[in-house]
């Protein structure tokens, strides 16, 4: 489950621009929401999406950031908790750049790049990622020649910002830990089945 927000929505820009109480209204309604979309869409990998995912798998995203980026599950449910917390354009720019790196067809990176900038860089971009004036300006620079390396910078940097900032919020949050701990209670009653089908019948005794 994919929102979007515009990107005048006060709870992304101009915040501070609000009044005290409107503040405190705004960030009980990003908690509110952004909890519920955790749980939502957190509790359908264990329900609906196919394979399931394997409390071993969901672990192994405790190892690295690349661990849980080359998971389908994992990206998955990071995705999910970066949408809990309005910040979805950062995983979605770093995809959009690995698409573009992609392209098998050279003809068609100018409008794919001009689409990209557009989208997450330019000043008015309505879904834009946080990154320094230096690495923009390269950026708009390299449109002039779009080649595969055309946002490697951009997107080295949204890379170190989720692995340092997002990545270890979501292994804190909650919704992380429960599906942990749903994973753990699935996987302790499938091995207790599997023990049960597994033992031998009792034999009855044959009388003396």
């Amino acid at each position: 489950m994919d929102i979007y927000f515009p990107s005048a929505f006060p709870m992304c820009r101009g915040i501070t621009g609000l009044s005290n109480n409107c503040l405190e209204r705004a960030k009980r309604l990003k908690a509110c929401v952004g909890g519920f979309l955790q749980r939502q869409d957190l509790n359908s990998l264990c329900k609906y999406r196919k394979p399931r995912l394997t409390l071993e798998e969901c672990l192994i995203w405790k190892q690295s950031f690349e661990k849980i980026l080359s998971s389908k599950h994992g990206l998955y449910a990071f995705r999910a908790f970066l949408v809990s917390e309005f910040s979805e354009e950062n995983i979605a720019f770093y995809m959009a750049c690995e698409d573009y790196k992609s392209t098998k067809s050279p003809a068609k990176m100018p409008s794919k790049a001009k689409r990209i900038y557009e989208e997450f860089i330019g000043s008015e971009a309505p879904r834009e990622v946080n990154i320094d004036y230096e690495t923009r300006d390269i950026t708009q620079a390299n449109l002039k020649s779009p080649m595969a390396s055309c946002f490697d910078m951009a997107q080295y940097r949204i890379y170190i910002l989720m692995e340092k900032d997002c990545y270890p919020r979501f292994l804190r949050s909650a919704a992380y830990r429960n599906l942990v701990k749903q994973l753990t209670v699935k996987s302790a009653k499938a091995k207790s089945k599997k023990a049960i089908v597994a033992r031998p019948p009792i034999e009855d005794e044959e009388p003396k």
